[in-house]
């Protein structure tokens, strides 16, 4: 990939900087804030070229996943941290 070198003052690379994580290069803070956002119809159908046994496994962990949530809500909720 070819490489292109810009010159920013002080006060835009603090805040490059300020908006950079941690192990993020520039590069990649500057594709993460300003790569256009995806329409949600983009993902559409994004399961269908999976196998039965692919979505179903997938759906599972899914599940699994719910189910850990729920576990951990109804901790915190236990230690007073959430009132409902």
């Amino acid at each position: 990939m070819e490489n292109k070198t810009i010159a920013v003052d002080r006060e835009a690379y603090a805040l490059l900087k300020s908006h950079k994580k941690r192990d993020e290069s520039f590069s990649e803070l500057v594709k993460r804030h300003f790569r256009p956002a995806r329409n949600l119809s983009e993902f559409a159908g994004a399961r269908s070229d999976l196998s039965p046994k692919q979505r179903g496994d997938l759906d599972q962990e899914r599940k699994r996943g719910r189910e850990a949530d729920r576990r951990r809500a109804e901790r915190v909720r236990k230690m007073g941290g959430v009132s409902t």
